[in-house]
């Protein structure tokens, strides 16, 4: 496994060296092979425990980054990974650079008095998650493994530790722009964006303010995508802070995520939103609050004067909602099979939304049958009969096909989470995530197996979530 060191140029305090801390007795609970091949990982079998438990790291320079956060709106200067270290980057199998880090792995300069350690479920909750929106194609960062470290976490109440192995193209955040802007460090901001340029934008060619611009406009065109994703599948991230808000476009931190069942723009799990700030709804205007935080941060680099750089990034932020209401248009006519765009297809999508609340119709499961509706071989709730004969006029003889492309038949549903948490609480394994991965791994598909994982409970309505730190 060969390593690039990162970031540790960008400016002082930036990414901070500092080692994981040991464990007691570390033993490899989740081995994702098939990103180990890709990222060509030769770390020999008997040594994948201790590795990915921080155990061997001391020839390594790993580093705690630093970031600021909006965190619900209220702005923290100095936040940082409390309880990661970032080994260094690696390449997959076509030559691109991806960060490796190591989360759980022990108290950083960045820990606020906090233990750095992680809870073993929402360490499985990581992998379970990560690994289910990446099969269903919506960017994220990914998961190499888990390793518990035989040792308790003192929550409330004490539970087992682990560390996850996390793979993200790269952990460059709003949040990091923030951090650098906080403190008047202009170059550290030039040199960050001009990684970020790298990294993930290189037909970004320009140089002066048209550059940093051009990346505000590329990061938006991202997130943009990737709120649009989350919501075709029900995904509610739960934490839309701005340290978690990966310029790169890839869904970062599933702490207190989960998927809608029952159709509710104003669906809220986080134990902690209690305002709703990030509801499913909510998140296109989070995403656009974001972005809009990270113009702030890239001022300096437009024009030492405030007035004409503000006035040159407010429309690139203003484009937020127009390109997000476009393609939120497209979303929909995809996963209703609409054929081309008609006057009143808005009124007919309009009309589908507040039947589904209405009669607290499963989102997926019902986008599901409307789906196989159209090829024949599956009937429509009662409710939606009356309105299904208008959708039939604007479905053609594609309509399946696009519509099969976007609808999942498989989600990660919370009570299959939580079941596969309890089982590796209590037993350190969990026979229903072998069934699950194996349905999961192909969620528009149909498979034998997959009816078990598309029942929906009916206890699920008060189902919430929590952050694991």
């Amino acid at each position: 496994m060969k390593l690039v060191p990162r970031y540790t140029d960008i400016a002082d305090n930036f990414a901070i060296e500092d080692q994981p801390s040991s464990v007691a007795a570390p033993q490899l609970l989740l081995w994702n092979e098939a990103l180990a091949k890709q990222f060509n990982i030769g770390v020999e079998p008997q040594l994948r425990p201790s590795t990915f438990a921080g155990n061997e790291s001391q020839q390594i320079k790993s580093v705690a980054l630093g970031y600021s956060g909006h965190q619900f709106g209220h702005f923290s200067p100095r936040l940082g990974d409390g309880r990661a270290h970032l080994l260094g980057a690696i390449n997959d199998d076509k030559n691109q650079l991806w960060d490796i880090q190591l989360k759980g792995s022990g108290a950083t300069p960045y820990s606020r008095g906090g233990d750095g350690r992680c809870a073993l479920g929402p360490a499985i909750r990581e992998y379970v998650m990560s690994e289910a929106m990446h099969a269903l194609g919506i960017p994220t960062t990914r998961c190499l493994a888990v390793v518990g470290t035989g040792e308790a976490v003192y929550r409330n109440p004490p539970q087992p530790g682990a560390v996850v192995t996390r793979l993200a193209s790269s952990h460059i955040r709003v949040g990091s722009f923030q951090y650098l802007a906080t403190q008047g460090d202009a170059e550290g901001l030039k040199k960050l964006a001009d990684l970020a340029i790298k990294r993930h934008y290189p037909e970004i060619t320009s140089e002066g303010p048209e550059r940093y611009i051009a990346f505000l406009t590329a990061v938006i065109s991202n997130q943009v995508n990737l709120i649009i994703n989350w919501m075709r599948v029900g995904f509610v991230h739960g934490v839309m802070n701005t340290d978690n808000t990966l310029v790169s476009g890839e869904t970062i931190d599933y702490g207190p995520c989960a998927m809608m069942d029952s159709f509710d723009f104003d669906t809220v799990f986080s134990s902690i939103d209690k305002q709703g700030r990030y509801a499913f709804g909510n998140q296109p205007n989070m995403a656009s609050w974001n972005c809009a935080r990270l113009a702030e941060s890239l001022i300096p680099l437009i024009s030492d004067d405030e007035e004409k750089a503000v006035s040159l990034l407010t429309p690139v932020i203003h484009h937020f909602s127009e390109q997000f209401n476009t393609q939120f248009t497209v979303m929909w006519s995809k996963k209703l099979g609409l054929a081309g765009a008609k006057e009143g297809d808005k009124d007919l999508v309009s009309e589908l939304l507040t039947l589904l609340q209405a009669h607290h119709l499963d989102y997926t499961n019902t986008f599901d049958a409307l789906t196989e509706f159209v090829n024949g071989n599956a009937t429509i709730p009662k409710e939606l009969i009356e309105w299904a004969n208008k959708w039939q006029s604007r479905t053609s003889n594609d309509s399946y096909k696009t519509m099969r492309a976007a609808n999942p038949r498989i989600i990660p549903r919370n009570h299959i989470i939580e079941t596969i948490l309890a089982e590796y609480n209590e037993l350190g394994s969990s026979k229903l995530m072998s069934r699950f991965v194996k349905v999961a791994n192909k969620p528009y598909l149909f498979s034998d197996d997959m009816a078990e994982f598309q029942e929906v409970p009916s206890n699920d309505t008060d189902y919430k979530t929590f952050c694991g730190t």
